[in-house]
């Protein structure tokens, strides 16, 4: 089990405090605080505040004596009620991005091993560098598909797909003198990686979706070969990024399918930007429906997991390297975070918070009144940004101007960090500096005097606004907890209602 970490100096909150005014506006009513509440308010600094979080939902791994490592690209594998998700450890005790794994049954409580799964070879082999893979069961045996990443300037190819075997799912062997190398009619050998596995008990076959390029255009191409791992097969291209509706990459990276009701859906996450899904009647396609993005820049490299009646993406949220920065979020690796996936009941498929968020919680009135009616220029202290929480509730707005949540930084309006929904954009965003610097967005559909839900996830540093039935927006606010989280509308008149609060259990 994850050590606590211990949050010394710090008390708990017993009695309902009043906020201030804070910006333009301040509040009108009680914010009731519960004891399991903690109070950050002497811990100032971004810094103090990441380090004495107690990550839980949002899993991140322990710190190797003063190291902090984070999550890289995840590998989920389910099997009899728990979660199974191998990732690249990116620093700490890790060589080369090795591969170690968390379990769980909830996505709430998680386990952490720390004996390495599968490590970088520490030589000139072709996995010097590891990088992502799956897990398939075939029988009784079980496959880890693998990229082996050489940055040695004799090997012939940078990347191949290798594999490593095993008696159960935490443990396995690397089987030597076997791989995958790129079809010659790739015309490149550079990047062919991910490899996704998948294994039809009828036919005997392997199925692999690997990452690659062909003529500069990034693609997702088909591999497949017997239970045994023999007879290995190119079998073509399966989806071409269509640039002029996605964005130019070259790399479709940690591609996957899964089926929801009658179609299937091959997601992917396209270098360096976002997560996208496409959808066909089969498995394999070709895939040819216009891509969709699933969230913003901060989520990445998902895949899913599936317990035979929910759908899960997991993946990991991107972090800044420095806690105070106000200018990014850009590092590579973070936290590890799930989401649900569900039909937005157009053909498409959306993301919503995993079941168990939005349970097992200490329920707690944020105002005296839950309707708030916002006038432009308006921000008014409604929530307490709490180490872990969700906020719920419904908008109604009647102008053009911006809208949502103003995290308070450091008490001055101008360093203020917004999720906002822009009507005129039709976007929901994350900006720092009261929006003077862009981090994220993603589309979204807008309608004046129409009434939307959404519902709001924060644990530490990370949150999730979901747009309910459209979309998911994955955000980074450092520096914020124990402060306002204000309600503001610039330019617009907004109704917010049924607004609730809630904490969790500790």
């Amino acid at each position: 089990m994850k050590i606590k970490k211990q949050l010394a100096a710090v008390s708990m909150l017993l009695s309902a405090v009043l906020l201030g005014a804070v910006g333009c506006g301040g509040s009108d009513g009680l914010v009731d605080q519960h004891p399991n509440d903690k109070d950050f308010s002497g811990l100032r600094s971004a810094s103090a505040q990441e380090n004495a979080y107690e990550y839980d939902r949002f899993f991140l791994p322990e710190k190797d004596s003063s190291a902090q490592p984070y999550v890289g690209d995840t590998m989920p594998y389910y099997e009899d009620g728990t979660y199974y998700v191998y990732y690249l450890k990116d620093g700490g005790d890790s060589y080369n991005h090795s591969i170690y794994l968390a379990t769980t049954e909830d996505f709430v409580t998680w386990e952490e091993t720390q004996k390495v799964v599968l490590e970088a070879d520490r030589g000139s082999a072709q996995d010097s560098w590891i990088g992502t893979g799956s897990v398939v069961k075939v029988g009784q045996k079980y496959y880890f598909f693998y990229t082996g990443h050489s940055f040695s300037s004799t090997a012939t190819y940078a990347e191949t797909i290798m594999v490593a075997e095993g008696s159960s799912p935490t443990s396995f062997t690397k089987k030597a003198n076997w791989q995958i190398v790129p079809d010659d009619s790739l015309g490149q050998r550079q990047d062919f990686r991910d490899p996704q596995a998948y294994y039809d008990e009828a036919s005997d076959t392997i199925t692999l979706t690997v990452t690659a390029a062909q003529g500069g255009v990034a693609r997702i191409l088909k591999y497949t070969l017997k239970g045994d791992l023999t007879n290995v097969k190119y079998g073509g291209i399966i989806f071409t990024n269509p640039e002029n509706e996605t964005v130019d990459c070259y790399n479709l990276e940690c591609s996957d399918t899964f089926r929801i009701g009658d179609k299937w859906y091959l997601t992917f996450s396209a270098q360096d930007d976002t997560m996208w899904y496409t959808s066909a009647d089969t498995q394999y396609g070709p895939y040819t429906a216009t891509p969709k993005r699933l969230d913003g820049k901060i989520f990445y490299a998902a895949k899913h997991a599936s317990d035979g009646q929910n759908t899960y993406l997991i993946g990991w949220a991107r972090r800044s390297e420095s806690p105070s920065s106000t200018q990014d979020v850009a590092a590579w690796a973070g936290n590890m975070i799930a989401q649900k996936v569900v039909s937005d009941g157009k053909g498409g498929i959306c993301l919503a918070p995993v079941d168990a968020y939005l349970q097992n919680t200490v329920g707690r009135k944020l105002i005296g009144n839950s309707t708030k009616q916002l006038k432009s220029g308006d921000y008014l202290a409604a929530f307490t940004c709490q180490e872990r929480y969700a906020v719920t509730g419904e908008f109604e707005y009647s102008g053009t101007g911006d809208f949502g949540l103003a995290f308070d930084y450091n008490g001055r309006k101008e360093k203020y960090k917004l999720v906002s929904f822009s009507p005129s954009d039709q976007s929901l965003g994350l900006s720092f500096n009261a929006g003077d610097t862009h981090i994220t967005q993603v589309p979204v559909s807008l309608e004046a005097n129409q009434r939307y839900t959404f519902t709001y996830i924060q644990e530490g540093s990370v949150g999730v606004m979901y747009l309910d039935g459209q979309i998911a927006l994955t955000v980074r606010i450092y520096g914020a907890s124990g402060r306002a989280v204000m309600l503001f509308a610039e330019d617009n008149n907004v109704e917010f209602s049924n607004l609730k609060q809630f904490t969790y259990e500790y």
